[in-house]
């Protein structure tokens, strides 16, 4: 029988924020759980930054110089395979809940008039969304006004996460949707579930935001005194430069971890609900970002510049079919553009021959690669 997929996108997390990878003081107890019944990919790296190249590189499993997406609002080739294609012909029905940050090709629109031509925001082909949260985050919105809450504007209301009880974050509001959904599931599935957190803006939800408050911050690298001028003009924009104020900075970094706690608490739902589903055993799992966060690093936040914090991100791959690799700590190099093959082969769907990456199979069997 086909496996259950789910693959998971946690946007903009840094590769080293994982208990499991050593960090100081970030915990992440469910994900730490996972990498022992999987593969962690510790040296695993996006194609690019921001949010639509580097996704446009994880979906098709091709490089940006290939797929030629090279900021928010490119519009991805139609021509491309992807892995919600791929997954079609694996005979699921591929569902997406959260976002995918594609842009429409505007050779397959007729109307001039199309909201999707004004919006990289758009759904990969293929995909069924069941929930959008695109940056308007609407159903998540409307379920705070059901709350009571006089909601405004989407990117208020996540700044202003820390306000309100953990139990009403966006992070809540996706997981109890795809467990719902999950619910009414009675075959082999696929399920894209594409958090925005620990994206900005910097406030971690309810309890969370002061999950970390006091405690001994590891120092952001510092700003190289010899750098090239594109990293002069990034610390004098206001957009991307971090703060100088040593409490600013733990402050901006516990909240980054903050988020991630929160995250890898609802991800330790879905793994339970899998659990009580009997559908552990028969579920892959990929986790991965598409692109990391400077989070103070060389004086900048968010995805800034060409730094190794910008691209290292979360790697892990839990294949149930191959025990033989569980707990093993991948440290090649490995890429996001080798998560569509790897999805490709767990769905017995040849690897599309645009790929530049490579299945990761061999690496979750605990071989070494050959070639």
């Amino acid at each position: 029988m086909q496996p259950n997929i789910l693959f998971i996108t946690l946007d903009q997390f840094r590769g080293d924020s994982l208990s499991c990878a050593g960090h100081p003081v970030v915990l992440t107890p469910n994900l730490d759980a996972l990498a022992t019944e999987g593969v962690r990919l510790s040296r695993h790296y996006a194609q690019a930054a921001p949010c639509a190249p580097g996704r446009a590189a994880l979906y098709t499993g091709t490089y940006q110089m290939n797929n030629r997406v090279v900021a928010n609002g490119t519009p991805l080739d139609h021509r491309f395979d992807n892995v919600a294609r791929a997954a079609i012909r694996g005979g699921y029905h591929p569902v997406v809940f959260g976002y995918t940050d594609v842009g429409a090709d505007p050779r397959q629109i007729t109307d001039p008039d199309d909201p999707r031509l004004s919006t990289y925001e758009g759904v990969l082909p293929g995909f069924d969304e069941v929930l959008n949260l695109d940056e308007r985050h609407a159903p998540w919105m409307e379920w705070l006004r059901e709350l009571g809450y006089e909601a405004a504007e989407a990117d208020v209301m996540l700044a202003t996460e820390h306000e309100r009880p953990a139990e009403h974050s966006v992070t809540t509001f996706l997981t109890d949707r795809f467990l719902e959904w999950l619910d009414t599931q009675d075959g082999p599935w696929f399920a894209h579930t594409s958090f925005i957190r620990p994206h900005p803006p910097y406030s971690a939800a309810g309890h969370y935001s002061t999950m970390y408050e006091g405690a001994d911050m590891p120092p952001p690298l510092p700003v190289p005194e010899d750098r090239h001028l594109l990293h002069d003009a990034l610390l004098s924009h206001t957009a991307v430069a971090a703060p100088t104020d040593p409490a600013a900075i733990d402050h901006l970094r516990s909240q980054y971890w903050g988020m991630i706690s929160e995250v890898d608490h609802h991800l330790g739902r879905i793994w339970q609900a899998l659990r009580d589903r009997g559908e552990w055993d028969n579920t892959v799992i990929v986790v991965t970002a598409d692109h990391g966060e400077q989070l103070c690093d060389q004086g900048l936040v968010q995805k800034a510049g060409f730094f190794e914090s910008s691209y290292h991100i979360i790697g892990i791959v839990r294949e149930p079919r191959l025990p033989e690799g569980h707990g093993t700590v991948v440290n090649d190099f490995t890429e996001n553009v080798d998560i569509m093959p790897t999805v490709c082969e767990a769905m017995s769907v040849p690897v599309p021959l645009q790929c530049d990456g490579l299945p990761l199979t061999p690496l979750m069997r605990g071989e070494r690669p050959h070639g």
